[in-house]
């Protein structure tokens, strides 16, 4: 595996502070928020630096009952070649579930899910899998996530899981020792036995994060300094073997320049200390077993498509009942599923606040519950994008703001964004304003 180095996630928010830290070798960036054809600046100084790009996937769902989305693995390699990356990265799990297969109508979580650790599951993902690698023109890696609830009925650990998800596709791992150690809280799962049971020689690089912990329950929150557990958890992966790249990730509630400068170099501090001490590859892994990229790996069992219409059933019925309020499906923790709900409420209420600010500004303090009552009823369809323009529009025809300067400035900022604001200037413009505001209700 190319070796990388010490790296952090690239964000528009702290694009400066990144260039200007020393010692990055590498960076990653969330491939769907990057454009091939309008490559930020920042980025283009940074590759032309000899700084790698790593694109980082988050909808392709490779855990999912379907296949993966032909479109969606074409704008992925795109990304990969526009960058010139050595590899892709994305996660095992599912993001989407419904549709035609169950009947039903299509739902998206807008968060990652767990799949079920059965050997039914870890059949369709293999196959996912291999059908991504085949129309990826880099390697792929996969990332363990952070689950705050378990499938009933599961049939491997996450490290026996991760092991034959290697051995069957030759895939690369990226490990996210920060998701190890929630699931060591939420779950009660070993992080050593994880990493006792995971094929190392297959490791591709590792994610390092932080979080913080609430009535119990550990947040991946992505927003908060990297705590010392999990620090100590990339300890003993590094004391096992030398990572290929390290990298940390930051997403919101970005602290100066210098203190994410302090917590890379504290990162770097960390592998180093243990790497003088590192034991053979993969202790107690079985060093070797793992193929390298393009060599003949152990496919185990296909799934067939029965399999596929029960694990699409299964998830959902989950994720159903984490966003359109149906009864929790049977064996689930009933208490993590309400939580878990609420979290990716929130989340979505943050997404959208992030990619519309003008809608927060408009609201104030009224956003978030307004939000919230709004998402109740309306589980996440068409993107974060299209969740705006629809929260604006129920907000202006179902509880418009008492203040008249507040109903209009919402008034507006739909119809500029909606595309309705083409319409004045032309010779339609008085049916526009007369059916806009027959629409609005105003």
């Amino acid at each position: 595996m190319e070796r990388l180095g010490t790296g952090i996630g690239w964000r528009p928010a702290i694009a400066e502070a990144v260039e200007a830290m020393a010692g990055i070798e590498w960076v990653e960036v969330v491939a769907e928020n990057v454009c091939p054809g309008h490559l930020p600046d920042s980025l283009r100084r940074l590759r032309e630096r000899g700084v790698a790009v790593v694109p980082h996937g988050v909808g392709l769902g490779l855990g999912g009952a379907e296949r993966p989305d032909p479109v969606r693995l074409a704008a992925l390699a795109e990304r990969a070649e526009a960058l010139g990356s050595p590899l892709v990265t994305e996660h095992i799990a599912f993001v989407r579930a419904g549709g035609e297969r169950t009947g039903s109508r299509g739902l998206e979580a807008g968060h990652l899910l767990p799949v079920p650790r059965t050997r039914e599951g870890l059949a369709v993902l293999c196959e996912n899998v291999r059908i991504a690698q085949d129309q990826l023109p880099v390697p792929l890696a996969v990332e363990n996530i952070a689950a705050l609830l378990s499938w009933p009925g599961e049939e491997l650990t996450e490290g026996q899981f991760l092991y034959e998800l290697a051995d069957r596709t030759g895939v690369r791992l990226l490990i996210d020792v920060a998701n190890l150690h929630t699931n060591h809280v939420n779950q009660g799962e070993d992080p050593a036995a994880a990493l006792d049971a995971l094929p190392l020689e297959a490791l591709a690089y590792v994610h390092v994060a932080g979080g913080f912990e609430r009535d119990g329950v550990w947040h991946d929150s992505h927003a908060h300094p990297v705590p010392e557990p999990v620090l100590a958890v990339l300890a003993e992966l590094a004391s096992r073997v030398r990572p290929p790249g390290v990298l940390l990730e930051r997403d919101e509630r970005f602290p100066s320049a210098a203190e994410l400068e302090a917590e890379v170099e504290k990162i770097r501090r960390t592998v180093a200390a243990a790497g003088r001490d590192r034991v053979s590859v993969g202790a107690g892994a079985r060093p070797g077993s793992v193929p390298a990229p393009g060599a003949g790996v152990a496919a185990g069992p296909v799934a067939d498509e029965a399999a596929r219409t029960r694990l699409a059933l299964g998830q959902t019925a989950l994720l159903s009942a984490l966003v359109a309020g149906t009864p929790a499906p049977e064996g689930f923790d009933r208490r993590r599923l309400r939580v878990q709900s609420r979290m990716l409420t929130a989340k979505r209420g943050s997404v959208v606040a992030s990619l519309a600010p003008e809608l927060e500004q408009i609201l104030g303090d009224t956003y978030r519950p307004r939000f919230l009552r709004y998402a109740a009823a309306r589980p996440l369809a068409g993107g974060y994008r299209a969740d705006a323009l629809a929260f604006a529009l129920h907000t202006l025809r179902e509880e418009p703001p008492a203040e008249r300067a507040a109903r209009r400035a919402l008034r507006d900022w739909w119809i500029e964004r909606s595309g309705r604001a083409s319409l004045v200037g032309r010779p339609w413009a008085r049916w526009a304003r007369v059916a806009r505001f027959a629409l609005l209700g105003r």
